[in-house]
């Protein structure tokens, strides 16, 4: 497992950074986000996605399954809890009210490093319509599941297999026969291995649920990977971005920023409430 994946705070940070310096960005493109939009983070762990959008001006709310993530993450973010710029609650998003729970509907929607876990992602990729203010938009940020580090296996405790390119592309028997051998979160792999999100599985699951594609960005050295090793990001070739199946092999993550089809994206887009 890398060291940052241990310390939270540094992963936090991290998060932060790399928030700032290349999602806010590419969404800008865009999508021109003012002061006071209406930011909702899905799977938001410790928050430090949103904390790059409140410094941004945006107003911030994160919902997390996991309590002690979202109990860190508190204890990071106390000014922007205590002046009203983030809401944060441990909650699966389907149970929530979006008036009463969340403030209301959204300009952005975020699911970074999170689609690829959800099993039934069209159902709720139906259910964030109603989410959405008029013209909002979704930004997904996942890595493809026949990339390198596809299974997440960067997670393994064993330093091995967590360097390991590809082998999670074994067959499922032979793949769960080494993660218990070496006593591996079987389960957790496992979950990533049912979804085995690829791009081209990704993009169809969008048409079939009314949304369209506002922008795309296929890296070939994923931004995390500043933080993880150093490298500096590299956007994939234009050529083998349009191949289907083989980009998924050498496409190590993926940005997408989709609105529902109905719906065109303004020349500013700010909340209803920075409005008034």
């Amino acid at each position: 497992m890398f060291e940052f994946h241990k310390d939270r705070k540094q992963y936090f940070d991290i998060q932060v950074s790399n928030t700032a310096k290349y999602v806010i960005p590419f969404v800008r493109e865009t999508l021109p986000l003012q002061k006071g939009a209406r930011v909702l983070e899905i799977g938001a762990g410790e928050a430090g996605v949103l904390k790059a959008f409140i410094d941004e001006g945006c107003i911030g709310v994160g919902v997390e399954l996991v309590e002690e993530r979202v109990v860190n993450g508190r204890k990071w973010l106390g000014p922007e809890l205590a002046d009203g710029r983030l809401t944060y609650i441990v909650s699966d998003i389907y149970n929530v009210d979006i008036e009463k729970d969340l403030g209301g509907k959204f300009d952005l929607i975020v699911l970074k490093d999170v689609i690829e876990h959800i099993h039934d992602q069209a159902k709720l990729l139906r259910k964030l319509h109603s989410f959405l203010l008029p013209h909002g938009a979704i930004f997904f940020g996942f890595p493809p599941w026949q990339m390198p580090f596809g299974g997440h296996q960067q997670i393994c405790t064993n330093k091995v297999l967590s360097k390991m390119p590809y082998y999670h592309l074994l067959p499922e028997g032979l793949y769960k026969f080494i993660l218990r051998k070496y006593k591996q979160p079987v389960e957790e792999l496992i979950e990533i291995r049912d979804t085995r999100l690829s791009l081209e599985k990704f993009e169809r699951i969008l048409k079939r649920t009314d949304y369209r594609v506002l922008h795309r960005r296929l890296f070939l050295i994923n931004p995390i990977y500043e933080y993880k090793f150093g490298w500096k990001p590299r956007v994939q070739s234009s050529l083998i971005s349009r191949i289907p199946w083989f980009r998924n092999f050498v496409t190590t993550t993926a940005y997408y920023l989709a609105a529902p089809v109905q719906e065109t994206v303004p020349s500013t887009v700010a909340s209803t409430a920075s409005k008034i």
